[in-house]
């Protein structure tokens, strides 16, 4: 078996290379428009150029990384049009997914996002008017919420597709988490999504959700598409 195959603890190498590229793209280590060399990459993160080559197909698919005719891959820049697409798709399938989960989930589903809106708060809360820049753990918190909110929903792939999604969307999603310093402004906004929610209010929160969403796409282009 080849090392593009497996490695020591059962993960494929290129499974681990699209992990690590993932995670310098969305930190900003793999800047936007940044040519990526399959010899660099490897030499980077210490696998061959097989499970690179396999781990760059995979992240083109997912919109990470964008093919470059026969020169290879480019980290996806960002732009107006690549934002308004992945909010367009978010709202198509998270409003699909919390209308299942509020249709189905119970008790635990309840729990769950009631939860997880508990410790963001309390991050936010400690982090004050910095919460904005609170990095990894408040991000962490922030998809756990949204991830609570379509959790009952019962479609393990709306699941991944969401969380995809919000991936993509990350490095957008820092750049207007940049200009956020009101903390009760924030927690108010997810409070009274969790609230609709729970409600199985549908008009009112997937209005909300919809507008939450649109939210990073106005904040950082609020002149709208180029002209």
């Amino acid at each position: 078996m080849s090392d593009s195959q497996l490695s020591t603890n059962g993960e494929t190498l290129a499974e681990r290379a699209e992990q690590l590229m993932q995670k310098d793209i969305m930190a900003g280590t793999l800047k936007p428009g940044a040519r990526l060399a399959v010899t660099e990459l490897a030499d980077r993160y210490g696998v061959s150029s097989s499970p690179i080559r396999e781990a760059l197909s995979r992240l083109a698919a997912r919109n990470m990384v964008a093919a470059v005719g026969r020169r290879g891959f480019r980290v996806q820049e960002l732009n107006y049009e690549d934002l308004a697409d992945i909010t367009r798709v978010r709202i198509l399938v998270e409003l699909e997914a919390l209308r299942l989960s509020m249709r189905l989930g119970g008790d635990g589903w309840e729990a769950n996002v009631i939860g997880a809106l508990h410790r963001l708060r309390l991050n936010v809360q400690r982090a004050g008017a910095e919460f904005g820049q609170g990095g990894a753990e408040f991000d962490a918190l922030h998809h756990a919420f949204h991830a609570a909110l379509i959790g009952g929903c019962g479609s393990p792939r709306l699941i991944d597709l969401a969380h995809d999604l919000y991936n993509q969307a990350f490095r957008y999603r820092q750049i207007n988490m940049q200009g956020m310093a009101d903390p009760e402004s924030f927690i108010g906004m997810h409070n009274v999504l969790a609230k609709a929610a729970i409600s199985r209010d549908e008009e009112r929160v997937f209005a909300l959700l919809r507008n939450h969403l649109n939210t990073t796409l106005l904040n950082v282009y609020p002149e709208g598409p180029p002209r």
